[in-house]
């Protein structure tokens, strides 16, 4: 037995004959208060007072005994039972067993405040399930985002080694580098903004601008892009639409949005970007002549790195929406998205409180 274990029952026996001494001498305390009141007015000889004090100190020591007894089967069933099944749960919780469950009472004789106990423990360790899977889905997914950009930048840094290389070859191996070092330093970038977001150590810092001229600017950065696809741009945006909001997370929804749509619509597509008032709101729309998504895809497009489309994986890491749906969410206003397969898809934000 180890000395924690002689020490708890040490603690637990000392417990116990501190509680018979406090029921010993509360039964005594009753019952001499209860003769001194009763023979008080009695002449009882000295013999058969000190006799009847023997016998009923006896007594009170055997009552004593038995309501000590009838108490620790009473605390046994109602106090003990119900708190080492909390702490079994919770032994096996701290372990690391996410899926244990306490099973609560609702009995009549156990009180209700340990089943309250329960309940919220056990929502506690759902919680933490959740989590859990979160942690571990994203350690994966970002163990594997990670291997892909360094694996081209390993086997092209190799392939540079060679001295049979044309300049053109050289240059075009050194290309593809650079896009691979630019895409880990976007996922880690995104993977930073989007853990401060959660964490909130990100808070949204309110104040007027010029929406249309922040459009206007961030569909600019993208033009070589378009350019390159051949790609038309389509702008219905009205003049000097002025918001009340944080001009640096918009302008993440703005251009993770753009970077979708040109992703995803093939050469010779069209996008379309609309900024228009609606009443005391705003209602920005980006649409996109691509590839669509199905209604499964639609079901998760906001998750941290589900990519429905495998075939343009490589050029996105899956956390461009998730950071979308987080700043959405911290800055109070909404997003929509209607897609048919093979037309393309349109994404919907919707600000409110606008100033014209």
């Amino acid at each position: 037995m180890s000395g924690d274990s002689r020490h708890k029952k040490s603690r637990s026996a000392a417990f116990s004959a501190f509680q018979f001494i406090v029921i010993l001498l509360f039964s005594s305390f009753v019952v001499t208060a209860s003769f001194f009141l009763f023979f008080n007015f009695i002449d009882i000889p000295e013999d058969k007072l000190q006799l009847s004090a023997l016998s009923t100190l006896g007594n009170v020591i055997f009552i004593s005994l038995l309501m000590w007894v009838f108490y620790s089967i009473y605390k046994k069933m109602t106090v003990d039972k119900p708190v080492n099944r909390i702490i079994g749960g919770l032994k096996k919780i701290t372990g690391g067993d996410f899926s244990e469950r306490i099973q609560t009472y609702d009995s009549p004789f156990i009180e209700e405040q340990y089943d309250m106990i329960i309940e919220s423990i056990n929502k506690m360790s759902g919680e933490l399930a959740g989590v859990e899977t979160l942690r571990t889905d994203f350690i994966s997914n970002v163990s594997h985002e990670m291997k892909t950009p360094l694996a081209v930048i390993q086997n092209y840094a190799a392939l540079l080694k060679s001295p049979q290389l044309t300049e053109d070859e050289r240059l075009g191996y050194a290309q593809a580098i650079g896009d691979a070092s630019k895409r880990l330093a976007a996922l880690i970038t995104n993977i930073l903004k989007l853990n401060k977001l959660e964490n909130q150590q990100i808070f949204p810092e309110s104040r007027q601008y010029n929406l249309s001229e922040q459009i206007c600017e961030c569909l600019l950065e993208f033009e070589t892009e378009w350019e390159k696809k051949n790609i038309e741009i389509e702008t219905d945006i009205d003049d000097d639409i002025v918001i009340n909001s944080d001009s640096e997370l918009m302008s993440l929804v703005w251009n993770n949005l753009f970077s979708n749509a040109l992703k995803f619509t093939d050469a010779g597509g069209t996008v379309s970007v609309s900024v228009r008032r609606a009443g005391k709101t705003v209602v920005v729309r980006v649409s996109d002549t691509g590839c669509g998504i199905d209604t499964e895809t639609g079901k998760h497009i906001f998750d941290k790195f589900y990519q429905g489309d495998t075939s343009h994986a490589a050029r996105g890491n899956g956390l461009g929406l998730a950071l979308v749906k987080r700043i959405i969410d911290i800055t109070g206003t909404q997003i929509t998205v209607d897609s048919e397969v093979g037309k393309g898809s349109t994404f919907t934000v919707t600000i409110p409180e606008i100033h014209a």
